[in-house]
């Protein structure tokens, strides 16, 4: 069965994007992380903001979600971080594999 997952969150630089992404990996919570530079528009406290991010894009599975839930929200400096869950439809057997470690 594909448990495969894509977990998105952004970073307010890249030095705590590394940290984070280097975390995920180095605890096997993630088998890869990607990181592009982003802007972002957006409403917070009822006003509009608008920032230069860093998305992660966290390749992992189904079953690692809620320790990379909650090793985000630790490790975080947002006080209301985005932690989104796309789940993978299909991919290469080979690729998905990899990924589940």
């Amino acid at each position: 069965m594909n448990s495969a997952l894509i977990v998105l969150t952004t970073c307010p630089n890249s030095a705590e994007a590394k940290q984070l992404a280097t975390g995920l990996v180095e605890n096997k919570l993630a088998a890869c992380v990607q990181l592009k530079a982003i802007s972002s528009i957006y409403q917070w406290q009822g006003e509009v903001q608008q920032d230069e991010e860093i998305q992660l894009v966290i390749k992992t599975t189904q079953e690692r979600y809620t320790a990379i839930e909650h090793f985000i929200k630790q490790q975080h400096s947002y006080e209301l971080p985005e932690i989104i869950a796309l789940p993978v439809q299909t991919g290469s057997d080979e690729y998905l594999s990899w990924l589940q470690g």
